[in-house]
C-alpha cells in the first residue's frame, strides 16, 4: 500500500478513536476560488465590526503562509448535537453549541492528541492545530476533503448527519492521500433562507454576518440597534433557526461527548430564571462555557434587549 494512503487511514482510525465524527484529507495551497467570494464578503462589509476577518487575507487563502512546509490540510469534525433541549419554551434561547464546554479546549486536547499520535506512529511530523480560532476557512477545507458541502445557509451540511458539528484542522508538512469533494444537495429548498429572522441569508449561499443573530448577540460590543426590536426570535446568544429548519438536520442525532453536557440547571431556568439572573448564577452555569465571550453584561444586555 502507499506510503502516503497507509498514513492517510491511521489518521482517520485515530480520528475516530478520539470521538470524531468525519476526517477528511486535502491538499494544502491556495483556496482560488475562495479568494474572489472573501474579497467582495469584506469589501461589502458583510463583517460588520468583525475587523479580524480583515486581517491576513493571504494567510486566510492560503494555509503554507501559515504553516512551514505545509503539505495536507486534516478536516475534522465533532458532533455537538445535544440529547435534551431547553426546557421552558418561552425562555430566552442559547445556540446549541453552547450548552456545554467551550468547544475551543475540548477539541483542541483532542487534536493535540491526533497530532502526538501521528509524530509516534509515523515519525516528526510538523504542523499546527487550528480550532475556529485563527485565519483558516475551515468550511472551503471541510468541503475540499469530502466531508459536506456549503449550503445556502453557509454552513457545512452532511447528508448523514445534517449540521451540528464543529470543524477543525490539523495543517500538517507530511503528504497524505487526498479525497475529493461531495456534490451540493440543497437542491431548490430555500428553507433557511425562508425561515431566517433579520434576512441575513441575503443570497442563497451568501450571509451578511453583520445581519446575524449571532451576530449581534455575541460579537457586537455596542449597544443592540434599536432597528432589531422584536426580530431576535428569542435569542439571547448566537441563533440556530438556519440550522433547526434545514431538513437534513432530521438526521442529526446526540452527541457521545461528555465535555458538551450542560451545566445542570442550564436546560432548567425558566423565562423568570433569566430576566432575574445573577453575577453568581452566570459564572456556576456558564465556568467553561463560550458563553463567558458576552460576559454577564453582554448576556444581560441581550435578555433586556428580548423584553423591552
Amino acid at each position: 500500500m502507499d506510503a502516503s494512503l497507509k498514513y492517510a487511514q491511521l489518521i482517520k482510525n485515530e480520528a475516530k478513536r478520539l470521538g470524531f465524527m468525519s476526517c477528511g484529507i486535502s491538499k494544502a495551497g491556495f483556496l482560488e476560488e475562495e479568494a474572489p467570494r472573501l474579497e467582495n464578503w469584506l469589501k461589502n462589509n458583510m463583517h460588520g465590526e468583525m475587523r479580524y476577518m480583515e486581517n491576513h487575507f493571504d494567510k486566510r487563502l492560503d494555509p503554507t503562509k501559515l504553516v512551514d512546509g505545509a503539505k495536507s490540510v486534516i478536516s475534522l469534525l465533532l458532533n455537538y448535537y445535544p440529547e435534551k433541549l431547553q426546557q421552558d419554551a418561552a425562555a430566552p434561547k442559547i445556540s446549541k453549541y453552547a450548552y456545554g464546554q467551550d468547544y475551543h479546549h475540548v477539541i483542541k486536547s483532542k487534536l493535540k492528541e491526533l497530532h502526538h499520535f501521528i509524530s509516534e506512529e509515523i515519525g516528526e511530523v510538523g504542523g499546527r492545530a487550528f480550532v475556529d480560532s485563527a485565519p483558516v476557512l475551515d468550511k472551503a477545507w471541510a468541503q475540499k476533503s469530502g466531508l459536506g458541502w456549503v449550503g445556502k445557509n453557509t454552513n457545512l451540511i452532511q447528508k448523514q448527519s445534517g449540521s451540528f458539528f464543529f470543524i477543525a484542522e490539523l495543517i500538517l508538512d507530511i503528504e497524505l492521500a487526498q479525497d475529493h469533494a461531495v456534490t451540493d444537495h440543497c437542491g431548490s429548498c430555500t428553507a433557511c433562507i425562508d425561515a431566517c429572522p433579520t434576512q441575513a441569508i441575503v443570497e442563497p449561499y451568501v450571509v451578511d454576518g453583520s445581519k446575524c443573530i449571532s451576530y449581534f448577540t455575541i460579537e457586537l460590543k455596542e449597544s443592540l440597534p434599536a432597528s432589531m426590536k422584536g426580530k431576535f426570535d428569542n435569542w439571547m446568544f448566537g441563533c440556530d433557526v438556519c440550522q433547526d429548519v434545514c431538513p437534513w438536520n432530521r438526521f442529526s442525532t446526540a452527541h457521545n461527548e461528555p465535555l458538551f453536557n450542560p451545566h445542570p440547571e442550564l436546560l432548567d431556568m425558566t423565562k423568570k430564571d433569566w430576566q432575574e439572573i445573577t453575577q453568581d448564577v452566570f459564572s456556576k452555569v456558564f465556568q467553561k462555557s463560550a458563553v463567558k465571550r458576552t460576559k454577564y453584561q453582554g448576556l444581560t444586555r441581550n435578555i433586556n434587549f428580548l423584553n423591552d
